[in-house]
């Protein structure tokens, strides 16, 4: 970091992450943005993490982080209190007492070009051009939307395609699972960050061969492969959006330093590597 030029403040953070993702994209059930935070507060360290959970805040605190930016929502849904002595608001008390910040980034993330889907896509292997599972119908280009669809470089079996999948996320305690026969060739696929079971009908339409996505309930699932259509790859919530994290660090020191010179990006940016999966252990018979 350079010390000679002017630190940026929180206000001038959130604008330049904002030029990537604004908040209006986001769904209208969704919390994003800043949660806690002065916006005139000085920002010399921002930590990218999934979730703003007790370990997630642990690492920021001891690092010095002055913003941790997150995926998912402190406060989803409505609270009544933020007393310390539930977990999320004492969450919010340790951040105030620290004089660090908290945004969230999530649905306006998700449909984002390129979004989250779109760092899940690279992870797992497709590296040619993608287009939206659900585009967005705001969107004149049609870039825009939930989930993407892309073409492996070369088709492989669906075996072989997940364990490129498991070997492309961060390792977890359950895994990933498959629903298809293995043997399958799979070429086209599409993937989904985040619970993706709303979009299975998408992807049957989309006539792909493999589906990636996480949080598949077993009814769905189940009916899904049934009828015979593409195969499904379920892996854990946290290791689908994960590989955004990245993505959303590279956006934000770019967007900084358009916006204030070749010195603009003067704040350190860390992606947290801490597994805040909610799943600790599988448990198999041998």
């Amino acid at each position: 970091m350079n010390t000679a030029t002017p630190p940026h403040s929180l206000a001038d953070v959130i604008s330049a992450f904002e030029e990537m993702y604004p908040p209006s994209w986001a769904m209208s059930w969704d919390a994003v943005g800043l949660v806690c935070g002065d916006p005139e507060q000085t920002v010399r360290r921002v930590l990218f993490a999934v979730d703003p959970v007790a370990a997630v805040v642990d690492e920021a605190l001891e690092w010095g982080a002055d913003l941790i930016i997150t995926h998912h929502p402190l406060m989803l849904r409505g609270v009544t209190s933020v007393a310390a002595d539930t977990p999320k608001g004492n969450v919010v008390h340790r951040l105030i007492r620290a004089g660090a910040a908290l945004y969230t980034a999530h649905t306006n993330a998700d449909t984002a070009a390129p979004g989250v889907s779109d760092a899940l896509a690279r992870a797992v292997g497709l590296n040619g051009e993608l287009r939206p599972l659900d585009p967005d119908t705001t969107d004149p280009e049609g870039r825009r939307g939930i989930g993407r669809i892309g073409i492996l470089d070369q088709p492989m079996i669906l075996h072989d395609f997940a364990a490129q999948v498991a070997q492309g996320l961060p390792a977890t305690a359950p895994g990933i699972r498959v629903a298809g026969d293995l043997d399958r060739l799979v070429t086209i696929v599409a993937v989904s960050g985040g619970a993706g079971d709303s979009l299975l009908g998408a992807a049957r339409a989309a006539g792909v061969d493999v589906f990636v996505t996480s949080d598949l309930r077993h009814h769905p699932a189940s009916e899904f492969v049934e009828d015979p259509g593409p195969a499904l790859i379920d892996t854990p919530h946290f290791a689908s959006e994960w590989p955004w994290l990245a993505d959303g660090a590279i956006h934000l020191a770019d967007a900084l330093a358009r916006a204030n010179g070749s010195d603009g990006a003067n704040v350190e940016i860390r992606v947290s590597t801490i597994v805040t999966d909610a799943w600790s252990r599988a448990f198999s018979h041998i």
